[in-house]
């Protein structure tokens, strides 16, 4: 299966991604925390607990305490596909985590980001 590689990869080597390309857009890196918090039910602790044991990103979800209940909210492409529409449900949790720093790079407020 194709999305075999990216399910392995380790949410520790994805997270310093999600802050220098918010940090290169001139955002708060707080705010990608509070996004991932927001999605997976994490706190602060918990995610930095799964950096620190190199969790993969099949293993962050799983452990995830509950995803938002407004994730079907989130909509739109991002590496052009719209994530309403994917069908493997791991693989849409990791876009919906992708747009959501997206829209966190591209200055969007923090309000409307979490669906509120």
């Amino acid at each position: 299966m194709a999305n075999t590689r990216i399910f392995q990869m380790t949410f520790s080597s994805i997270y310093p991604m999600y802050m220098q390309k918010v940090e290169r857009k001139g955002q708060p890196k707080e705010n990608v925390d509070t996004v991932i918090c927001w999605l997976t039910g994490y706190d602060k602790a918990g995610l930095d607990r799964q950096i620190t044991e190199e969790t993969t990103l099949t293993e962050f979800f799983e452990q995830a305490p509950q995803m938002n209940p407004n994730v079907s909210l989130i909509t739109g492409a991002i590496c052009g596909v719209r994530v309403e529409n994917i069908d493997d449900p791991l693989m849409q949790k990791i876009r919906y985590m992708d747009k959501l720093v997206d829209e966190v790079a591209k200055g969007k407020a923090m309000e409307k980001i979490l669906r509120k």
